[in-house]
């Protein structure tokens, strides 16, 4: 990025000047997708709080068992489109249109998540992160039923909490940062491969 579009206000760290466990970790991702996403370029500077997102990250994104790895990019996209949050928005908008193949839904729930068709799972999954994105303390016993009815069990329950918790973080140190996405994140999902 040039000095004019910088990656993040507070600077970035290249991954050959990452700590070797960083190094290692970083460029598997970097390997896999062709390029270091900027939050991690930005994360860096502060190596400890970067690895404890990183696992946090892992336990919540990489389960194999409860929500679908869609539905979790799902909860990303609709948390990070309520906190206005454009890197979250743009990355994770990627990785949803990837995992469900659909070009158009990480843009539809993105900016108008309450209209936007889904199944009845989906929209659970959404209203809930919506609202613990938005009003948290107003959460009752009602909208876990809701949920519940819509077929999730409380561990996903759980999940969409924890995942919108951890994005809630994330996007507002994105907007701390003022963290620019990758330019690769724009165009993934939307054209064949």
């Amino acid at each position: 990025m040039s000095d004019q579009h910088p990656v993040s206000r507070f600077g970035a760290v290249e991954l050959e000047d990452m700590p070797a466990d960083l190094r290692e970790r970083i460029g598997v991702i970097a390997e896999k997708s062709g390029f270091v996403p900027n939050i991690f370029r930005a994360l860096a500077r502060r190596p400890a709080e970067l690895r404890a997102f990183l696992d946090y990250h892992d336990a919540l994104m990489e389960r194999s068992d409860g929500l679908s790895k869609a539905e979790r990019e799902l909860v990303v996209v609709a948390t990070s489109g309520a906190n206005h949050c454009t890197y979250c928005v743009v990355a994770h908008g990627a990785i949803l249109r990837v995992r469900t193949k659909d070009p158009e839904i990480a843009d539809r729930v993105a900016t108008n998540p309450y209209a936007v068709e889904l199944s009845p799972r989906e929209r659970a999954i959404v209203d809930l992160a919506l609202l613990i994105a938005t009003d948290s303390a107003t959460l009752t016993e009602a909208e876990l039923d809701d949920a519940r009815a819509a077929g999730l069990t409380d561990d996903e329950i759980w999940d969409v909490g924890a995942i919108t918790a951890l994005f809630a973080m994330s996007n507002r140190l994105a907007h701390l940062t003022a963290l620019r996405p990758n330019p690769e994140f724009y165009l993934m999902g939307r054209l064949p491969r």
